[in-house]
């Protein structure tokens, strides 16, 4: 199956590079990446493989197309739609962001900010685990080998 050259398009403009952006990140000139895009020539694999780490996408992502997807976010990236604080400062989640990441309700979100980046939610449960997990790495990491 060949890569589908829109696919590629589209995925450096969700970039937001343009092809002198991504020829000059993988050592091309910007004609090779205009070549790739309107399917007069592909990318060999170390090229496939150092697009798919620029688009932040599986390989299997870049190279194979599915008609059906109705964007080509990312493997595991989803846009769920816009929320409304209600006046009691409240906001429902989509029902597909609930199945996707499995939450129900009584669930506990601990909600983080970043005034540049956004705010994030993570269900409590695995930042947690994660935490302890974190703990004892840091329990176990000889403070000597710990550079200042």
């Amino acid at each position: 199956m060949a890569i589908n050259n829109s696919n590629l398009k589209n995925l450096r403009k969700s970039a937001k590079l343009t092809q002198e952006d991504v020829a000059e990140k993988l050592n091309v000139s910007r004609q090779t990446v205009a070549k790739w895009e309107s399917g007069e020539s592909l990318p060999d694999i170390d090229n496939c493989i150092l697009l798919s780490k620029l688009y932040h996408v599986s390989l299997d992502d870049l190279v194979m197309y599915a008609k059906d997807k109705k964007d080509n976010a990312p493997s595991g990236k989803h846009m769920f739609g816009v929320l409304k604080i209600d006046s009691k400062n409240r906001i429902v989640l989509p029902d597909k962001a609930l199945q996707v990441f499995d939450l129900k309700a009584g669930d506990k979100l601990i909600l983080m900010g970043d005034e540049t980046q956004g705010l994030a939610m993570v269900k409590l449960n695995g930042f947690l685990a994660a935490t302890a997990e974190m703990l004892k790495i840091i329990k176990e990491t000889d403070p000597d080998e710990i550079e200042d």
